[in-house]
């Protein structure tokens, strides 16, 4: 049986809906009654490891979806719990989403690299991490424009090999339905052409004036962003403009889970737009 966590998630919720229907997976949540999918649902709540016991029995595969919305010691805790739960419960297989590997200059990298790190010293666990990119949806909702059609996001002339998220959500469940193949295994997922503020305006009929750190700073903390929410924003914005989330360019390890190209993130973000 597989088990999925965070499955109110953005992530979580187009991951279950490739799996809607089948026998034998188990759908995991803080609220289970809230689960939108015909899957069975159980109680896994990292903040409560209590729960962990039940919710993992009889589970031979857990897809861990990062529980990455908290400060590291938070995220750490939670994720040890899950790991921990897992070895007593006699899971055989972790499949855990992780950060891709050129990120880690950034503000949330360390909660991500400790559990990777967790999952390699288990005594009982195999394991599969996937070092997803930043999704192209997270682009379009910091590289916005604002009322005036500008886009004043500090980008400068930095690109992101930005990643649709149903993408991930695919390799994910073709990794967890079939573990044992990638067992052992770290995939980078990132995207194949890397996107700039330029591209992102271009596409959204807007105009891109590239703004300073400080000023988004200022923006960020007096939105409704939670205190540790503003380094995490700041630090993406001066990651991308630094250059060290453009990708190596070129098919990789994405392309080849999902036996198709992935999806042009500029498309994704002009239809996140349209919805929007």
């Amino acid at each position: 049986m597989l088990l999925v966590t965070g499955v109110n998630g953005g992530l979580g919720a187009l991951v279950l809906e490739r799996l809607a229907g089948r026998a034998d997976v188990v759908a995991g949540s803080r609220t289970p009654d809230q689960v939108r999918a015909e899957l069975p649902a159980r109680l896994v709540d990292f903040d409560r490891p209590e729960t962990l016991a039940a919710a993992f029995g009889g589970v031979r595969t857990l897809l861990l979806i990062s529980a990455g919305a908290a400060e590291d010691d938070v995220v750490t805790a939670r994720h040890g719990a899950a790991i921990e739960a897992a070895e007593k419960a006699g899971v055989e297989h972790v499949v855990y989403t992780s950060l891709s590997g050129d990120g880690d200059h950034l503000p949330y990298a360390l909660a991500h690299r400790w559990t990777e790190r967790r999952l390699r010293e288990s005594g009982t666990l195999r394991w599969t991490v996937l070092r997803n990119g930043l999704y192209a949806e997270l682009l379009a909702g910091i590289a916005a424009p604002g009322p005036d059609g500008v886009i004043t996001a500090p980008l400068g002339t930095g690109r992101l090999a930005a990643v649709a998220r149903a993408d991930l959500a695919e390799v994910a469940v073709n990794v967890a339905l079939a573990p044992a193949r990638h067992a052992g295994r770290t995939y980078e997922l990132v995207g194949e052409r890397a996107v700039g503020g330029a591209e992102v305006a271009e596409v959204l009929g807007a105009e891109y004036r590239p703004g300073r750190l400080t000023d988004a700073r200022a923006s960020v903390a007096a939105s409704d962003a939670l205190d540790f929410q503003v380094p995490m924003v700041l630090g993406t914005y001066s990651a991308i403009a630094h250059g060290f989330l453009a990708g190596p360019g070129g098919p990789g390890d994405l392309a080849a889970l999902l036996g198709r190209p992935p999806r042009p993130a500029l498309e994704v973000i002009a239809g996140a737009a349209s919805v929007g």
